[in-house]
């Protein structure tokens, strides 16, 4: 909150000086003006929920609500200057609140870090009861160990046979202690002082029994969160309307053409032509360096599945030696990947300017061309081979229904590091939740993960 009213005064003071040509302290009209402004950017701020404590460093949703509550305030400023004929607030409609939402929006993304990095060592971390069978309770622990930076902290769990059936550790699951059955459960969070009730899986909680919950939660610390089995759906497919006097989930099925795929495509291609003209240095560069430190070919070719299934070629600098595709099979049994992939941490295959492409992810810039001719995309799931596709199950080769990205959520979320089931997890909640906004969020990400070079061998 600080921040946001840093960021309006910051704005509010640079419009003042610069845009309207004189000082928030001269003038009583731009002073009124200004104090205008900034009193309708503080009150659009909570309108949009831009201070609810559950986006607060949790995703892309935070900085949209940032930018939904810049946009409000335009609108309604830019109506009650229409209202009454001033025309003296245009710089202020139209410099003021984006120059808000530009400061709030990085002051947003620091503050984000520096509280990522408090989770990961354990601090600013909300106490979360988890309730279900040990099996749904165990994954939602192991969830939110991996995921430290969302801010959960599981430290009880109650089971609906307590510390019996199903607990393979008598009175843990997972390290966190079973404190008892899902009858304890409203005296354990009266005692325990939790803030959070993560309910899952369990044929135990019929809506009746989840709803006694909840009444039963009130005026308690605790707020009650259910996992539908939906999990890796979100976003504008999910309505909940009421029907019948029942709340109803309404999951819409997913749509993959529309004037958001065109404006999709069009900004692939755009951007692809534009880095692929600044960056022909890096380009020619990394061709003499291939050439000059082993014999063969500058570009490896392979033949990828696309979008429905189509295969392509696909460019990537070669990494490599040259006759690595045939000597694969002698390493076969020391893969350290899991499902259909082929990975080692340290392949002998790899040369040493290859080493330092493949670290940087500097090997698969010429998929650019790949973009340019429409076979991939910037951003979507891992292009994979026609052998891995073989091995597709139902749920894997919903990845087919877009195009592969250069870069994509398996990027940004360890790449190499990532078992198979979670690289499939992550593709599919891209599939089912995609949006341009995510598409840009993961653009940015991407950056970090490349630089840092996680995952990548």
């Amino acid at each position: 909150m600080v921040g946001d009213l840093l960021a309006i005064v910051c704005a509010v003071v640079a419009v003042g000086v610069f845009v309207i040509n004189g000082t928030p302290g001269t003038g009583r009209l731009e002073l009124l003006l200004g104090l205008v402004t900034a009193a309708t950017a503080v009150l659009a701020l909570p309108l949009n929920r831009a201070w609810d404590p559950r986006v607060l460093g949790q995703g892309p949703e935070e900085f949209r609500r940032v930018g939904r509550a810049a946009l409000t305030g335009m609108v309604v400023l830019a109506l009650a200057a229409l209202a009454i004929q001033a025309q003296g607030m245009r710089g202020w409609v139209f410099a003021a609140l984006p120059a808000f939402a530009g400061i709030a929006i990085p002051v947003r993304y620091l503050l984000r870090r520096v509280l990522h990095r408090r989770r990961r060592q354990g601090s600013c971390l909300l106490p979360v009861l988890a309730a279900g069978s040990p099996e749904a309770v165990r994954d939602l622990i192991e969830r939110t160990r991996r995921d430290s930076h969302l801010g959960w902290r599981v430290e009880a769990v109650c089971t609906p046979h307590g510390a019996g059936a199903g607990v393979r550790v008598p009175g843990e699951i997972a390290g966190v202690p079973v404190v008892g059955d899902l009858d304890d459960l409203v005296d354990r969070v009266r005692l325990g002082g939790y803030r959070m009730v993560a309910v899952a899986g369990s044929t135990d909680w019929t809506p009746p029994r989840l709803q006694q919950l909840a009444w039963q939660l009130e005026g308690s610390t605790a707020e009650l969160v259910v996992a539908p089995s939906l999990v890796e759906i979100a976003g504008p497919r999910l309505h909940v309307a009421p029907v019948f006097g029942l709340t109803m989930l309404w999951v819409s099925a997913p749509t993959f053409s529309g004037i958001g795929w065109l404006v999709k495509a069009a900004v692939d291609r755009v951007s692809a032509l534009l880095l692929t003209v600044l960056l022909s240095p890096a380009f020619l560069g990394i061709a003499l360096a291939i050439k000059c430190t082993s014999r063969g070919p500058v570009l490896y070719r392979q033949s990828r599945v696309g979008r429905d299934g189509r295969r392509f070629t696909m460019l990537k600098f070669r990494s490599m030696v040259p006759d690595a595709d045939r000597r694969k099979a002698d390493y076969e049994s020391a893969n350290q990947a899991a499902g259909p992939l082929f990975k080692l941490r340290r392949d002998p295959r790899v040369t040493k300017v290859g080493a330092v492409l493949r670290r940087y992810s500097l090997d698969e810039l010429p998929q650019l061309f790949n973009v340019l001719a429409g076979s991939m995309s910037l951003v979507g799931p891992r292009p994979p081979l026609p052998e891995e596709v073989a091995r597709y199950g139902p749920d894997a080769r919903r990845r087919l229904l877009v195009k592969p990205g250069l870069t994509g959520l398996w990027q940004v979320s360890g790449r190499s590091d990532l078992s198979w089931e979670e690289s499939v997890r992550l593709d599919l909640r891209y599939v089912e939740s995609w949006s341009l906004f995510m598409d840009l969020v993961i653009l940015w990400k991407t950056a970090s993960a490349v630089v840092g070079g996680r995952g990548a061998y």
